[in-house]
Formats: C-alpha cells, structure tokens, sequence
C-alpha cells in the first residue's frame, strides 16, 4: 500500500484520524469545526490517492475496512512525527532548542563572559554551544559569513555591516615573574613598564597585546621589546614565570593561578568588550542569549 503524497499527507490524514475515533463523519466533522462534506471529500481523495477503499459507510457512520485498518497504524505513525517536528521546529523557534556558535577572544576563567554563558546554560539547557577562538577580523569574516552567530571581542569597535553593543569593561592587568622587582607594587602605570621586555603569544591575543603595548608605550617615546613565541597561553604564562619576560591580561584571566607569576593591575587601563553579530543572522537562540547579555549588562551599570 502507498502512502499518500506528501501535500495531502497532514489534512487528510487528520481527518481521516477523527473519522476512526468519532466513527462517523459528522461528528468528525463537528469536532474539528469543519463542514461534514469537507471530511467525506479528502477522505474520498485519500482513497482515490492509495487505491483503497479505507471506511464501509452505513446509515449509523463509518467503520474500517481491512485496507483501513492496515493503514491506520501507518497514519499514526506519520502523524506522530509530523507532531514531533512541529514540537522541535517550534521549541527552536522561541530559543528553547537549537545551536549558537560563539566567536570568543577573552577568558573564560571568570567574569562577565563566564557569568553569561552558565546562565544562559541553566535558562537554556536545550541549546547546544560551540565555542570559537580566533583573531577579531577572523571572527567578524565568520559573521558576515552567518558561519558564527555572535563574537565577544575586546574595544568598542564598529564593525562593517554587524550589529554591536558594548557589554561589559576588565581592568588591565600585567603578568610578571614573583620574582620580579615590580611585584612588590599593588599597581603599576605604563611608565614603569617602558623599559621592561614582553612575552607574547603568535596565536589571538597576542598581536592585540602587541597592539596596545606599541600604543601606550609609545607615549614615552620608546618602542617596547617584545618576544612572539608559538605557544599557547599556559607556556606563555610558564614563560612569565620562567622571568623570560611580562605579557597582559585581562581582568577575567586572573583567576587563573600558575606556578612563579603574579599580577598587577595597570593604573587607568579599562578594556572594553562588545558583541559583534549579523543583523540578518536570524537565529531565535542567539537573540535570547543576546537579550540576556543585555540584562545582565544593565544590572552591572546599575550597582557599579
């Protein structure tokens, strides 16, 4: 026995459902609010569309013929996923299901991003997340792409056909060796660091430390002595503790301990972030992150 084709599948189908169940074609007919002429029609054309006769009808209403009843568990079974997709497609819909893929140049270790995204996990358990490290104009190319849905990045940069909105601000902080005279110092300026010689990572952030460290140092006339490893941020840090030289960071990495280093915090230095998406990416789930982003966002202006 064929099934139907797939434009009848639904209306058909859920007439025929409610005949079964009322036994009659009016009182189907008076269940779902329809006229009895329009369930007696698409049955008829259901019939004419498998090639069976699915209902005898008599004077007291309808029952299954042995094509019908053969057919019946076939017409619950297609119902049944129809049902089931329109649950997930809906779910998806208001941000309750579905998947963000997240561009991220911060840390994760603490603070606002972390804060954000383990509430987002509790409001959303439905909603997968992937996360993506990269350089900014990387991540921004992926989001004109619609390849990543939003990007947190550091500055309070526009970004060419993307939305942003500016979240949250991280004190500065430099990296030293504990053994290093600056840390006997609860806070430094960028005048004490003029003189000093930086480590810093060939992988993001690292050519955005090297940025901001060119930048305020040059304010002293000096060009500072940087050192550009290919390692990864925890032997970058072992460079620091290793007294090879200073690197930054963030306020939110901090948390992160390691053997032989400290931090510093940078007097004055405040670092922006933003989110950064396509205001054509239409994805419910990134919007409701984006929304709780936000709150949370004003809540911190608030008590600040």
């Amino acid at each position: 026995m064929a099934l139907p084709r797939a434009p009848y599948e639904f209306r058909h189908l859920r007439y025929f459902l409610a005949a079964v169940e009322h036994g009659s074609f009016r009182k189907a007919a008076a269940a779902l609010e329809v006229q009895e002429s329009a369930i007696s029609r698409r049955i008829r054309d259901l019939e004419d569309n498998i090639g069976a006769s699915l209902f005898h009808r008599h004077s007291g209403g309808v029952r299954l013929t042995i094509a019908g009843e053969k057919f019946l568990p076939r017409a619950r079974e297609i119902m049944r996923h129809i049902g089931e997709s329109g649950a997930d497609a809906s779910a998806i819909g208001r941000g309750e299901d579905g998947r963000i893929r997240i561009g991220n140049l911060g840390s994760l270790t603490s603070g606002f991003l972390c804060e954000l995204l383990c509430s987002f996990r509790v409001s959303h358990p439905g909603v997968a997340t992937e996360l993506v490290d990269g350089a900014p104009t990387d991540l921004v190319a992926e989001i004109r792409r619609l390849h990543l849905d939003v990007a947190f990045l550091q500055g309070a940069q526009n970004w060419e056909d993307c939305d942003t909105a500016r979240l949250w601000t991280e004190r500065g902080f430099v990296v030293l060796s504990e053994s290093h005279p600056l840390a006997a110092r609860d806070e430094l300026d960028w005048e004490d660091l003029a003189e000093e010689t930086f480590v810093i990572s060939e992988a993001p952030p690292g050519p955005e430390i090297r940025d901001c460290l060119v930048k305020r140092l040059a304010r002293f006339g000096h060009t500072p002595d940087i050192h550009c490893h290919q390692v990864d941020r925890q032997n970058l840090l072992s460079l620091v503790g290793m007294a090879e030289g200073l690197t930054l960071t963030s306020e939110a990495a901090t948390a992160a301990r390691f053997p032989g280093i400290c931090y510093r915090p940078i007097r004055g230095e405040v670092m922006p972030f933003t989110a950064v998406w396509s205001p054509v990416n239409d994805n419910p789930a990134m919007r409701r992150l984006l929304s709780l982003a936000r709150t949370m966002s004003a809540k911190l202006h608030q008590s600040s």
